[in-house]
């Protein structure tokens, strides 16, 4: 940001346009969700997950939901990670108890199921959420629009659902580099369409959430997730320019440095895992920094919380800064635990030095 560049009136932009704001911004990954029973209530209207994804009267409610409730400086639309996939063409359904389950592809001649022209068709529901949402917000409330990273995503597809060892698809990366790098060619290219999408449709600023970042040595980590990651902001920000983009990438360690000066993301969000201190020396100075409060704190709520809450914004928030968890709302959170954690991030002020 130049000297002579306006400052944005949202706090959320002007934090990313590298401005410290007193009180920081905040929001909640996760923010709407199964720990609001309004949300169950919506829930319950919808029929499957998927369906309350692709149901954009349905999921601008859940969006609108935590705002009433506590008035957060963002609002980030309500959808899933894998509705780039599942608008390729690959079978996708959520069973209860389970999580998503995918038919796998774990070869070139799967990726012939993909087709990248019925993208649009097929998630055109998101995009009018994100129209409807940006609609019904107030000149103080930025919206978030977001995809999953070509890494995390490429994950599930591969995997069919979850995975603890990742071993499919990190041998369909090793066995055969040429067809798993046209997968991430595919999911480089769906998520800058899928983004640019949003953006058009509404969305201020986007996030991308690589959840399995941790999984991989620091070579394919640079291969995985900085390279695509570089090659999605650069095309966003020729489309978009002043669009901001936080990378996530979770549990990345000691590899998130070359993540923020090699990707061009103007934030990057924190796990839990990442000292404040730590990323306020080596990490703020370059970009703005999320996070990164352990959402089992919001859960335990109290003193504990309390002391963790002022300790992130003592030493992140004379910089620029934006009060996050270090991951989502976890189900069993108290409605009443976020209310009080927002009481302490507004009330918050610098503590004076002498």
């Amino acid at each position: 940001m130049t000297a002579t560049s306006a400052v944005p009136q949202k706090k959320m932009l002007a934090a990313l346009a590298g401005v410290p704001q007193t009180p920081p911004p905040f929001w909640l990954m996760r923010q709407a969700g199964r720990y609001l029973p309004e949300y169950r209530q919506v829930r319950t209207q919808a029929g499957g997950f998927l369906d309350l994804c692709m149901n954009p009267e349905l999921a601008c409610e859940v969006t609108l939901q935590p705002l009433r409730r506590y008035g957060m400086d963002a609002a980030i639309l309500f959808s899933d990670i894998l509705i780039i996939p599942h608008a390729l063409g690959q079978g996708l359904r959520f069973a209860e108890g389970e999580g998503p389950v995918l038919d796998a592809i774990r070869d070139q001649q799967g990726l012939l199921k993909l087709d990248l022209d019925g993208l649009h068709r097929k998630a055109a529901p998101v995009y009018e959420t994100v129209s409807r949402i940006r609609a019904s917000l107030d000149e103080r409330t930025a919206l978030i629009g977001f995809a999953g990273s070509p890494w995390t995503v490429a994950c599930y597809m591969v995997e069919g659902g979850g995975s603890k060892e990742y071993a499919h698809v990190k041998r369909f990366a090793y066995t055969d580099p040429v067809g798993f790098n046209r997968l991430i060619d595919i999911l480089v290219e769906a998520t800058v369409e899928y983004l640019s999408m949003q953006i058009k449709a509404g969305a201020e600023l986007v996030q991308l959430f690589d959840s399995w970042a941790g999984a991989l040595s620091a070579a394919d980590f640079q291969r995985f997730v900085v390279a695509p990651t570089r090659r999605i902001t650069a095309a966003l920000k020729e489309r978009h320019p002043g669009t901001p983009i936080i990378g996530f990438p979770r549990m990345a360690g000691l590899n998130l440095e070359s993540f923020v000066e090699q990707t061009g993301v103007d934030a990057v969000s924190l796990d839990p895992g990442v000292p404040a201190a730590w990323a306020a020396q080596h990490l703020q100075g370059k970009v703005a920094v999320q996070g990164n409060l352990d959402p089992v704190l919001l859960i335990a709520g109290g003193e504990e919380m309390d002391r963790a809450v002022l300790d992130l914004l003592e030493t992140l928030g004379n910089g620029p800064f934006i009060f996050n968890l270090g991951h989502g709302i976890i189900k069993e959170t108290p409605p009443e635990n976020v209310s009080r954690l927002a009481g302490l991030i507004r009330d918050w002020k610098p503590a004076t030095r002498d």
